[in-house]
């Protein structure tokens, strides 16, 4: 059995328990409140979903035989307007031959759903002629800005310094995979063995922050699994430094306290793929109308307009 299958197979289980008993410590109404007791109000929750704009501004596409019309279908039922979709760069060391393959395949559905797919785009810094050359024929065939760059380098390493100073000369988002292992007692875990050594983690993000206080950085993720409030109040004082909300873990409280130690600016709403999870967990957030719209919409293409790359 898939994933999707044990997590929808076990969400119908625990759906069937609760409709065909009572919750535990449930007590009757007493006699003849039941008759008078009103009904809960009505809530249409797509109504809800609907009402605020979305650009999806991390998404993968071409690892599943369905893409990237699956990627699509998820987008019309949750209103999403656009996804800003890359093939990450998962292999390894990462060629100039396979990073151009993978953008070839960005290319071409940004091409086929012009209305729907912004593009983005992955390179090597170890090639760096050839990143270059990459980012200007990406950027000719209306690319928006880096997809996300994976784990061949870590962010800080000075073999990204002329990749960086390209992306902010040409005002673009600088988007890249990262880490953050959960910790005991308050202390967070050594990365083991199965961590590629080159994965970026928060400090690295900082770091580069604080060399480039003009470029806008991207960090991937924070609903992956990793020590979210690290990464929150580690990046408190860097305001280049934006955080998606994107992954699969549903932990309670995360977007109010990214917004309570970042600000409400800082937020890009993102699925990585897990597109219920991305949209449930802003829409349940404790936040205004205003500043939900502003995690689903408004702050990210606040920064694309600064490169003339915004969405009408």
């Amino acid at each position: 059995m898939n994933r999707r299958n044990f997590v929808t197979r076990g969400a119908a289980g625990m759906a069937g328990m609760l409709l065909s008993s009572p919750l535990t410590g449930s007590a009757a109404p007493p006699p003849g409140e039941a008759a008078t007791r009103s009904a809960p109000p009505s809530f249409d929750l797509m109504k809800e979903v609907m009402k605020y704009r979305k650009i999806d501004v991390h998404a993968h596409i071409y690892w599943t035989d369905d893409s990237p019309e699956t990627q699509l279908d998820y987008g019309r039922r949750l209103g999403i307007e656009k996804q800003v979709i890359s093939r990450y760069l998962d292999v390894m060391p990462g060629t100039p031959e396979q990073f151009r393959k993978f953008n070839d395949l960005t290319i071409k559905a940004i091409k086929k759903y012009p209305g729907q797919l912004l593009g983005g785009f992955v390179l090597n810094p170890v090639y760096q002629k050839e990143s270059l050359e990459e980012i200007k024929r990406c950027t000719d065939a209306g690319m928006i800005g880096p997809g996300e760059l994976y784990y061949q380098v870590k962010i800080n390493d000075p073999k990204y310094f002329p990749i960086i100073e390209k992306l902010i000369d040409l005002k673009m988002i600088i988007h890249s995979h990262a880490e953050c292992q959960l910790g005991v007692g308050g202390y967070r875990m050594k990365y083991n063995g199965y961590k590629q050594p080159n994965t970026s983690i928060p400090e690295d993000f900082v770091d580069i922050a604080r060399r480039y206080p003009e470029g806008i950085f991207q960090y991937a993720h924070i609903g992956m699994g990793g020590d979210w409030e690290y990464e929150c109040k580690l990046f408190r004082e860097y305001p280049n430094i934006y955080v998606d909300t994107s992954g699969s873990n549903n932990a309670e409280n995360m977007i109010d306290f990214a917004v309570e130690h970042l600000g409400e600016d800082r937020l890009f709403f993102a699925s990585d793929n897990s597109y219920y999870q991305g949209v449930g967990r802003v829409l349940s957030a404790n936040l205004t109308d205003r500043q939900k719209q502003k995690i689903f919409f408004d702050n990210y293409n606040n920064l694309l307009k600064k490169g003339g790359r915004g969405v009408d």
